[in-house]
Formats: structure tokens, sequence, C-alpha cells
């Protein structure tokens, strides 16, 4: 028994992480083009945006839905904890979610489509500040008692250092998005995201580069025992270089006007920062002293969502699979300039 109550939470841990990357990469970049629709200089622009999410963007939201039941499920004390923690941010992105969706839907039956046109731009970036001010604040940590209930104030949440992630996580998604578009688009509307893809590309290394540097400096006393002992000194050393040698093979794909490889090298930045990021906080669950293990639900509770996880997952990843397969290709338009 002491073995599962040491395992199991290990195994969900994975699992919970898992389904937010895979999350932030799918939705990721319907909230980058959602963010990127609010740029685009004509309506038959904004139309083809919006035609490459249509059939996509609703199956992606539901990796949100399986990753909240599994926090629920499996470490219910992170979730009442951090829910608290972040009711407002939370909020915004749920709102967000629903304007998004709600102006998705009825864009396409209004004759006015200025209105609907920035409800789903704004919703697509209030969704996704919301979630990177949600990422600041467990990452700079949460302030609980010695039980792990939420003793701060309604504005924790807001800080210089959530407001860095919060920015550098958008320009993220602008760049998954750019490279989403490039993709799915041609002439010179996918010339602009080449472009977009560029900035963001840099945008989002300056405000990496700061999290990276600024984490020893202002949270040493959370993270040195991780960031300073040998051997995971060097792991962490390898992450940001790794990290360089990405950027620059993104830049140059994109330098060279390539469509698939650049969406291929930001997926891969993605999941090299969830490394780096999950490396960082493990074992906590809720930083900077709640566990895995005393936030974990009972071993015959983990076990059972263990069983019942086993056979959703393949599931739902087979059902992503053939909806990219069968939606693949550019969304082809005589609008193209």
């Amino acid at each position: 028994m002491e073995t599962l109550e040491y395992f199991l939470p290990q195994v969900w841990f994975v699992i919970l992480g898992i389904f937010l990357f895979l999350y932030v990469m799918l939705d990721g970049f319907d909230l980058g083009v959602g963010i990127l629709s609010l740029t685009a200089s004509t309506e038959q622009r904004r139309s083809i945006l919006m035609t490459c999410l249509g059939n996509v963007w609703d199956a992606n939201e539901t990796w949100l839905v399986l990753m909240g039941g599994t926090l629920f499920g499996a470490f219910p004390l992170a979730y009442s904890t951090i829910l608290n923690a972040l009711y407002i941010p939370v909020c915004l992105m749920i709102f967000g979610l629903i304007f998004r969706a709600v102006a998705f839907e009825f864009r396409e039956h209004s004759d006015n489509k200025i209105f609907w046109n920035l409800a789903f731009g704004v919703g697509s970036f209030l969704a996704a500040i919301g979630q990177g001010f949600a990422l600041g604040t467990v990452f700079k940590g949460i302030r609980v008692d010695e039980v792990g209930h939420f003793v701060g104030g309604p504005w924790d949440w807001l800080s210089w250092q959530t407001v860095l992630v919060a920015l550098t996580l958008i320009q993220g998604y602008v760049l998954i998005g750019s490279t989403y578009l490039i993709l799915k688009t041609e002439g010179d509307l996918q010339a602009t995201y080449f472009r977009t893809a560029k900035v963001a590309s840099v945008t989002t290394l300056l405000g990496a580069v700061f999290i990276t540097v600024s984490t020893p400096l202002f949270f040493y006393n959370q993270f040195q025992a991780r960031l300073f002992e040998k051997p995971q000194i060097f792991i962490f050393a390898s992450i940001p270089l790794l990290g360089l040698l990405l950027i620059w093979q993104l830049l140059r794909s994109l330098n060279h006007q390539q469509e698939v490889t650049p969406l291929v090298w930001t997926i891969l930045i993605f999941l090299l920062s969830f490394l780096g990021l999950g490396l960082i906080v493990f074992p906590l669950i809720i930083p900077p002293q709640i566990t895995i293990y005393e936030a974990a639900a009972s071993p015959s509770s983990l076990v059972f969502m263990l069983i019942f996880i086993g056979f959703l997952i393949p599931i739902m990843m087979a059902y992503n699979i053939y909806q990219y397969i069968v939606f693949r290709g550019k969304v082809v338009s005589d609008l193209y300039e």
C-alpha cells in the first residue's frame, strides 16, 4: 500500500501534465488564431481564419474539461485550493471561452459581423490572459495553511511576475497560431503569418529568457535545491540550451519559407517548456509546500480512475487524430489576395 501511495500520485502527475500539454498545444493555436483575427485587414481574410478553425476548435477544448476532471478526481485538495486562489483568472478564462464559442456560431448567421468578430478576438485574448495569470500564480506559489487551504487574498494572482508569464504565454499562442496558419493558408496571407511568426518567436524568446533568469533570483528559496544541486543542475542547464537551438531551427525554417516544420519546431518548444516546468515543480502540486502525495486522493480512487482513463485516452486520441487527417490540407479560397 505504501508503494501505491508513492507511485500512483506520480502517475497522475504525469497524466495531468500530458493533458495540460495537449490542451495548450491544441487549443493554443485556436486562441492564437483568435487573437490574430483582431489584426486581420479585411473581412475576407478573417473569414479564412475562422474557416481554418471551424472543424477542430470545439474538440480541442475537450482536453481542458478532461484536465479539470483529472485534477478534481486525482488531487481534490489541489483542485479546491488552486481554484480558490485563481477565482478571477479562471472566470476570465471561462468568460473568454464562452464569448469566442458564441461569437463563432453567431458570426456565421449575422449580416453585420463586426460585433461578433470583436467578441471572438477579445474572447480569445481573455481566455489566453486568464490562463497566463493562472500559470504564473502556480509557478510563483500560492499561500496556504498547514493543511493546504488557501489563506491569501483575492488579488494574489496579480503581480509583475504573473503579468510577465501571461504576456509570454500570449506570445506563445500567437506563435503557434501563426505557424498553424502558415500550414493552412497560401499566397499573401501566408506571407503575413510568416512575418508574424518571426516576431512572435523573438518576443516569446525574450519572455522565456527573462523568466528563466529571474527564477533563481526571485524564487531562490523555493527552487534552489532543484536548480543548483547536482546532478539536477546539468539537466536544468541543458533545457535553455535546447530551447535556443529549437528557436534557431524555427527561425531558420521561417526564413526558408517552409510550411510544415515551423509548426513542428513550435510544438517541440512548447514540449520542452512543459518538461522544464514539470521538473522544477515536481513533486509539488501547490507550490511552494503541498506535494502530490499530500494532495492525492485515496489509492483505490486513483486505481479506479486509472482504469477508466485507460479506456478514454485512446478513444480521444484516435478521434483527434482522425479529425486532423480528415480536415488536413489548406483552406483554398478565391478570396486570397
